[in-house]
């Protein structure tokens, strides 16, 4: 080596050392802050915040905060994360400091993926996971259960200045005033209408699948909302759970695919982007796109572990393109931890629900759900009877003071957090808010509530039909605030053309919550409409309603009196016993044989006293407490089935009848994969004696040029009716399928879906000989029809749904008894509905 090289080694590591002790006597620069989404100011997880021109930095944990440090010298801090522009904010050198970002969604900026030659190594990592599902999906323990905290927020947003300039709106300026302060620095303008925390337990068990979640403590605070119990129910942790090791998951009713589906290649794209040490795991971290933006598909960023291929974080969002209503955005950010037994168990969720504006001067809504879990106990299953209350509620739930929450909470609440109830309560004593709260209560509820006593339904206030021209309606029942335990109901009509009045009275006593058990006594004199039956439709009181108006080519008077009693036995079953005695008085041409007489005497009313025993199975169904009303939320996998049994009693009460018969429904929901959601109804009856018609079956036809799913949509009022009967009704639901892959017919969201209705009965002889016949004299003389020769009646359609995002048109046509009188052969229907 020469002299000048010594000489310029020797100079290099001068400066070298010169350097390490410069860096280190100078002083280290530390930034601590949260990074949070600019419109709903939720927190950002796993965002990237760096140093700029180092590669120093750090991803955000799951509520966003991230704490960096060098002494290296750098004037500029920069935050960004896939679909959103990325941000940089000066910082001061050599001190501590807290620097917050608020991101922008960046909806232009769509990331692609290039494909090169070979395979995407992304694929190796994506069949590793599917191949350890079975180790890392929870579902494999026998049991677990764990401490759970949850907390909702739902808020209005997109608060133009053209909404703030609403008379309405100014009433309550002295609110809005505050609403930037909500929304922070670089945030939108939000005005929260509700917030409400809880501190849960759940429990889980496999063999039977079995789920409770026992509610301990809530805190609810929001416009409209009283007591809360129903709402209590709801913000538990069991509504806001989603498991990604499902192929499909059901969000908001519909099933959206999992980006770690074993169909996963079919649906989305996948880019390898890093590797990196979430924690102690060493993770691949894999972004995902839909192959088809129209799908009920996710866009996101999933982190998997290199050592058991497990989902340890994701980030998943459906955006304004896919086949969804009404919908923004829906995003769900999940962080995993691995139990003692191998399977990986959520710890933190966080769902985001992003409601569209209606217009474009509207605001919009955001629905913010987050729960964190710990104390994770795994294979220690309670005995089956444990798990009987899907959900319970303790009776000291309610805990509204703010010292005990402080040491309830997993995490402690933000100061924004803190402001929105404060805000909320401000809001709930503005008297124009009351006023349209009351407006709104009304709406949906269909009762005014005057304290104790509601008024209602406002649906049946006026209505007008063929035999009683113009009838008004008006009502009265208790609530809660009454009596926890009896439920009192009365109702007043009067027909102006048939110059009657009506009448309902009931009393429902409520003997227990925890099996649901009650004994009622109703009392009824009230036009009918033969075909119809209330009871059954009682769970539809739109329906129910719009049955009061129209032609009523069979109407009849009946006197009714009924004592039922009703309990569940255990989880999912329950027993019904009730005694029933009415009259029947027709306002049309009728006429019967008594079944019992030789004589050729024609009777044109009767009377009939039976008792019923219903017996229904549904395994795993869901029930909320509703005040003192039960609100079933369906079943998940399993179907409702039901067996009915009545016996008529002769001479009793001035019957005038003995018979038997027995009736069967099973009901399920079906999920068919990227075919959508079906809908199947099967069902039966057998009347085993003879008896006039009006207590056979008869099957709802339609008439009108409106779509109904409860009823045969080509058949004509009264043209079957059995003594004996199967049926089966088919809906396939097919959701974007097809639609969504056709270029700009993509664009309309339009869903397309099917249906079938197959009925086969019989009338047996002797039945049809108790049917007077009458020498037509017009449409109410026309006599009841049947099946012959066991041949079926058939209807089959499609349809098209989701057109500008209300209406639906079904082409039904008609397979068999094309020859009957007046049958319709083809027919177009239209309804209009409300969905996601």
């Amino acid at each position: 080596m020469g002299r000048k090289d010594r000489l310029k080694a020797l100079l290099i590591m001068l400066a070298a050392m010169w350097a390490n002790v410069f860096l280190a006597n100078a002083q280290e620069t530390i930034v601590q802050g949260k990074v949070t989404d600019a419109a709903s100011g939720d927190p950002i997880p796993f965002a990237n915040v760096v140093f700029k021109g180092t590669s120093i930095g750090s991803t955000t944990d799951f509520d966003g905060n991230f704490l960096i440090k060098t002494q290296h010298p750098t004037d500029t801090i920069i935050a960004s994360y896939i679909g959103y522009k990325s941000r940089s904010k000066g910082i001061k050198r050599g001190v501590q400091q807290t620097i917050n970002f608020q991101l922008e969604e960046d909806v232009t900026n769509l990331q692609e993926v290039v494909i090169k030659a070979g395979e995407n190594p992304a694929f190796e990592v994506l069949r590793n996971v599917v191949r350890n599902k079975n180790k890392n999906d929870k579902r494999k323990l026998t049991a677990y259960e764990y401490d759970t905290y949850t907390k909702i927020e739902i808020d209005v947003d997109n608060l133009t200045e053209k909404f703030r300039e609403r008379k309405i709106v100014k009433r309550i300026t002295q609110v809005l005033d505050s609403v930037e302060r909500i929304a922070g620095e670089d945030g939108k303008p939000i005005l929260p209408l509700f917030i409400t925390e809880s501190v849960s337990k759940i429990y889980y068990r496999d063999n039977p699948s079995l789920k409770k979640e026992h509610i301990l403590k809530t805190k609810i605070s929001g416009i409209g909302v009283e007591d809360g119990t129903t709402v209590t129910q709801m913000i538990g942790s069991s509504f806001q759970e989603y498991n990604f090791y499902q192929n499909w998951l059901n969000i908001l009713s519909k099933e959206f695919v999992s980006p770690i589906a074993d169909g996963w290649r079919i649906y989305y794209d996948y880019d390898l982007t890093d590797s990196l040490y979430i924690g102690d795991d060493y993770c691949y971290r894999l972004d995902f796109f839909p192959r088809s933006p129209q799908d009920l598909a996710f866009t996101g960023t999933i982190w998997i572990t290199k050592a058991d291929f497990a989902l340890k974080q994701i980030d998943a969002a459906m955006g304004k393109q896919a086949n969804l209503n009404f919908v923004d955005k829906i995003r769900i950010q999940q962080e995993l931890t691995k139990t003692d037994l191998g399977a990986w168990v959520p710890i933190k969720n966080r769902v985001l629900i992003d409601v569209e504006q209606i217009g474009k001067s509207n605001p919009g809504m955001l629905a913010k759900f987050y729960t964190s879990n710990k104390n994770i106990i795994t294979n220690k299953p309670h005995n089956p009877g444990f798990y009987e209350r899907s959900i319970e509620l303790a009776e000291d739930a309610r805990l509204e003071e703010d010292k005990h929450w402080d040491s309830l909470r997993h995490e402690p609440l933000s100061e924004t957090e803190r402001n929105v109830y404060k805000m909320i309560d401000t809001l709930r004593n503005i008297p124009i808010v009351k006023t349209y709260t009351d407006i709104f209560k009304v709406i949906v509820n269909g009762y005014y509530n005057l304290g104790k006593v509601e008024v209602g339904p406002y649906l049946s206030l006026v209505t007008w039909n063929n035999i009683e021209g113009f009838r008004v309606q008006g009502g009265l029942k208790t609530n809660y605030q009454f009596s926890k335990k009896w439920v009192l109901q009365g109702q007043l009509a009067y027909g102006f053309d048939d110059d009657r009045v009506k009448y309902l009275a009931s009393v429902q006593r409520i003997l227990s919550r925890q099996r649901w058990t009650t004994i009622s006594f109703r009392a009824r004199h009230d036009l009918g409409r033969l075909g119809v039956d209330d009871e059954s439709l009682a769970d539809n009181p739109i329906f129910l309603a719009a049955t009061r108006w129209g032609y009523f080519r069979r109407g009849f008077y009946s006197d009714e009196y009924r004592v039922a009693f009703q309990r569940e036995i255990f989880k999912g079953y329950s027993q019904k016993i009730s005694v029933r005695h009415w009259s029947f008085e027709p306002t049309y041409e009728f006429g019967y044989f008594n079944p019992g007489e030789i004589t050729s005497t024609i009777y044109d009313r009767f009377q009939a006293s039976e008792v019923s025993v219903e017996s229904r199975y549904a395994r795993d169904e869901v029930f909320l407490q509703d005040d003192n009303d039960r609100i079933s939320l369906g079943t998940n996998k399993w179907p409702v089935i039901t067996l009915k049994y009545t016996h008529g009693f002769n001479g009793v009460l001035g019957s005038d009848f003995e018979y038997d018969k027995l009736r069967f429904n099973l009901t399920k929901r079906i999920k068919t994969g990227p075919l959508g959601v079906g809908h199947v109804t099967l069902s039966g009856e057998y009347v085993f004696n003879a008896i006039p018609y009006p207590l056979l079956t008869l099957h709802l036809g339609n008439q009108s040029p409106v779509y109904s799913s409860v009823t045969y949509n080509l058949m004509n009022f009264g043209e079957f009716v059995s003594d004996r009967y199967a049926s089966i009704q088919y809906r396939q639901y097919l959701e974007g399928f097809l639609l969504n892959r056709i270029p700009l017919l993509n664009k309309l969201k339009w869903r397309l879906l099917a249906t079938s209705n197959v009925v086969v009965g019989g009338m047996r002889q002797s039945n049809r000989n108790l049917i007077a016949q009458f020498t037509p004299s017009g449409a109410d003389a026309l006599q009841p029809g049947y099946f012959k020769n066991s041949k079926p009646y058939i209807e089959l359609g499609y349809g098209v749904e989701n057109i500008f995002k209300i209406f639906r048109v079904d082409f039904i046509h008609r397979v068999s008894y094309l020859e009957n009188p007046d049958a319709r052969k083809f027919g177009i229907l239209f309804s209009a509905q409300l969905q996601l």
